[in-house]
């Protein structure tokens, strides 16, 4: 399908009113009924094209598209109806994951910086670590590219100082002693900076690993 037919196709869908929704999802998962399925995947067919407009793009949007459909219909099938989490906040997290990874694999998206070492003293680990509690059930259900869109939210909020040791530390890939000489601080306050932003960032980020 061309974009214009696609585009043609999302104008006929109508949103699902609270009632509607709820009795799909519950003819679904409990009485296994396919048909509420496709009434399901085809009224969040616009999430898909928000999606789409957010990462930007100007080429082969159609093949974007799929690939954001295709986290559609898994978010759609690995949803947990009964829990308090927002059909469309799960599925976006879903469809935003497939869509980055594939133009990561196309070469269209720079890789993040949030695996990048973080040493203080004899220790490393990485800021993702420090963000994500260490249990195995939250760090499989987290993904990365979701996080990292939020995290660079939640550090716009941190304090002026803390903000730019975080943002010159993991996005802009300069060492501590580079950012220390900048700020004209020592590399020990530096720490402390990073410590301190990564601890709110932490709180900020705490809902949202609820959710997963």
């Amino acid at each position: 399908m061309e974009l214009s037919g696609y585009l043609k196709e999302l104008k006929k869908i109508k949103m699902l009113t609270i009632e509607e929704e709820a009795l799909l999802w519950q003819q679904y998962k409990i009485n296994q009924d396919v048909k509420a399925r496709e009434i399901l995947i085809e009224s969040y067919q616009p999430l898909v094209f928000k999606a789409v407009m957010q990462v930007k793009v100007t080429e082969n949007v159609m093949d974007i598209v799929q690939e954001g459909t295709v986290g559609l219909i898994e978010a759609v099938e690995n949803y947990d109806h009964e829990r308090s989490v927002a059909f469309s906040l799960y599925a976006l997290h879903r469809i935003r994951g497939r869509m980055l990874n594939f133009l990561q694999k196309e070469g269209n998206v720079a890789l993040t910086y949030i695996d990048r070492p973080m040493y203080n003293g004899d220790n490393v680990t990485t800021l993702g670590e420090n963000i994500i509690d260490s249990a195995p059930a939250v760090s499989k259900q987290v993904e990365q590219n979701f996080l990292v869109d939020q995290l660079n939210h939640a550090i716009q909020r941190l304090p002026e100082k803390e903000q730019l040791v975080l943002q010159s530390v993991y996005l802009k890939n300069q060492e501590v002693k580079e950012v220390a000489e900048m700020l004209e601080l020592s590399t020990t306050h530096i720490y402390r900076l990073q410590k301190r932003g990564i601890k709110r960032i932490r709180g900020m980020l705490s809902n949202l690993m609820k959710h997963w």
